[in-house]
């Protein structure tokens, strides 16, 4: 794998019985950017993430993350993955639930603190996650993603439920990270969302449509929007024959 790139995924199919949940993609995911995975939703955005984290069973292909076979126990404490359904424990605090990741990942108890404000819950520490809101569980599980800091950050539609100020926060928090190093991969069937990233890589039904920078993709579709270039894109690709 080339330095300058975190993830090399190549003709990487997955299926689900007889469909096939991602169908031959292939794509890079750039060191140090923000690259947002924007599709409809049930078009195999969450199987690929989970694919690129090494928990998905998949066909055929490959994917490399780091130089390494995704799930490598090698990659453990340098990828943080943030699922759509919040993964940490309602019977513990916040801080707890912290604390228990960190001992885990085999980092200092001070990381807990630091990612307990990253993600503006400092506040709600000594709270038990059963007792928060959907918003507070889904940044209770990012803060756990930041634990250690790692290189590769993967987070499947994390804004959901969120605020527009908390939204705009995190996606600062993005760019912090990816301006310190980390390669940021974050899902979206929100397409007003797609703006704010480096690079995008657009899916419809299992196959990549089109991967960019999203002022390259509206020059090339000469559209005004990025969700207005996604139907350009579907619109082409539907006249093209098979």
């Amino acid at each position: 794998m080339m330095n300058n790139v975190a993830v090399e995924v190549r003709d990487l199919v997955v299926r689900r019985g007889r469909a096939r949940a991602v169908d031959g993609l292939t794509c890079s995911i750039p060191r140090g950017e923000v690259t947002g995975l924007l599709g409809p939703s049930g078009c195999g955005k969450s199987t690929l993430m989970r694919s690129v984290v090494g928990v998905q069973v998949v066909t055929s292909g490959t994917v490399e993350v780091l130089g390494l076979p995704a799930g490598d126990r090698r990659l453990r404490d340098r990828v943080g993955y943030v699922t759509q359904a919040p993964s940490v424990y309602d019977d513990l605090t916040v801080v707890e639930n912290l604390r228990f990741f960190a001992r885990v990942l085999g980092v200092a108890d001070e990381e807990a603190e630091r990612c307990l404000v990253a993600v503006d819950l400092a506040g709600a520490r000594d709270q038990m996650v059963g007792r928060l809101s959907g918003g507070q569980r889904s940044r209770a599980s990012l803060a756990v993603a930041l634990l250690g800091r790692p290189e590769l950050l993967v987070l499947d539609e994390p804004t959901v439920g969120l605020d527009p100020v908390l939204r705009r926060d995190l996606w600062a928090m993005f760019h912090a990270l990816a301006d310190g190093g980390t390669s940021v991969l974050v899902s979206s069937h929100v397409m007003d969302e797609a703006e704010r990233c480096d690079r995008l890589l657009l899916m419809r039904d299992g196959r990549l449509l089109a991967a960019d920078a999203p002022h390259r993709l509206l020059e090339r579709t000469g559209t005004a929007d990025v969700e207005s270039a996604f139907l350009a894109i579907v619109e082409h690709a539907a006249e093209v024959p098979a």
